[in-house]
This record gives C-alpha cells, sequence and structure tokens, in this order.
C-alpha cells in the first residue's frame, strides 16, 4: 500500500479524516489554508531555486531536496501543528533511508515567523515510524469509517461539514 505524507498527517491528527482521505474524499483540496500555504511555499526563498530539487519517490513527492547536502526542506504557514509538520518530514527521511539514501536530514522553514526546525531521523523514530505505518494500514483496512472524536481544531478541518452536519 502507497502511504503518503497525507496519511502521516491525517494519522496523528484524526483518524476518522485518514479513512475518509484513503477512499478518496479529498474535501481539503478546496481549502483556503492548503491554497495559502502552497503559496507560501512556492514564494519563499526565491532566490534558493537551483540548490532544491523535487525528489519522487513510490506515493510521495518531496517537493524540496538537496541532493549534495542531503536535506529535505518543507516550507509551512504556521508552526501551530509543527509535531505533524515533524512526523511528515521524519517519515520523508524514513522514505529515502528505505530507498539507499543514509544521512539525509530535514528542516522545516516556517517564513512568516522567522523560524526553523530541524530534523533528523534517529532510530526510535525510526521504529515510530514503523509504528505508525501498521496503525495507517490498520484504520485505512476497516471497513466503516471510524468514530467521530471532536477535537479543537475541527473548526477549521476540511471535513468539518461531513462530520458535523
Amino acid at each position: 500500500m502507497n502511504i503518503s505524507a497525507s496519511h502521516i498527517t491525517y494519522y496523528l491528527l484524526c483518524h476518522r479524516k485518514l479513512w475518509l482521505h484513503h477512499q478518496g474524499m479529498r474535501m481539503e483540496d478546496n481549502s483556503m489554508d492548503v491554497a495559502e500555504g502552497k503559496l507560501i511555499g512556492k514564494s519563499t526563498y526565491a532566490r534558493r531555486p537551483a540548490k532544491w530539487r523535487e525528489l519522487a519517490l513510490e506515493g510521495i513527492k518531496i517537493d524540496h531536496f538537496d541532493p549534495k547536502a542531503l536535506v529535505v526542506r518543507e516550507v509551512k504557514k504556521s508552526p501551530k501543528l509543527e509535531h505533524v509538520h515533524i512526523a511528515q518530514v521524519q517519515y520523508y527521511l524514513y522514505r529515502i533511508k528505505q530507498a539507499g539514501v543514509h544521512g539525509a536530514t530535514g528542516l522545516i522553514e516556517y517564513p512568516k515567523q522567522r523560524k526553523t526546525t530541524p530534523v533528523l531521523l534517529t532510530a526510535e523514530t525510526e521504529n515510530e515510524v514503523r509504528r505508525w505505518l501498521t496503525a495507517i494500514e490498520q484504520i485505512v483496512n476497516q471497513p466503516i469509517c471510524p468514530t467521530l472524536e471532536e477535537k479543537t481544531y475541527c473548526k477549521n478541518c476540511a471535513f468539518r461539514d461531513f462530520c458535523f452536519v
């Protein structure tokens, strides 16, 4: 099964959203927050594009990878859900290692806040990624959608109408 970075994100945020996403529901495609985040990612650090390459591995696309320094870079709108951003980059590093590239590191940049967070893949985080993958497979293979667990960020979720109407 191809597990994307979205699977990792949704697993950590909401199992219901994970299950719905895996079934093909893409409510966030029309989200203003997602559009703004993509714009920030494309327009920030415009003088560095020669250094960074897009890297595609089965099921994932890493927008910014420096093949010489072995650095994955993610640009995010806000550090509000930083733990999820870190997990996403850890997953990318895990997948890069699985592809035979060892020693890659990550960097998450929050341009509006002028904040940078380094990310490493340790033996412990590698085991955690494996646990996430096992749990994700169990959740998405359930015959019915997981029950709703209301969380503080539900009010801004693209799936809000689906879950609460």
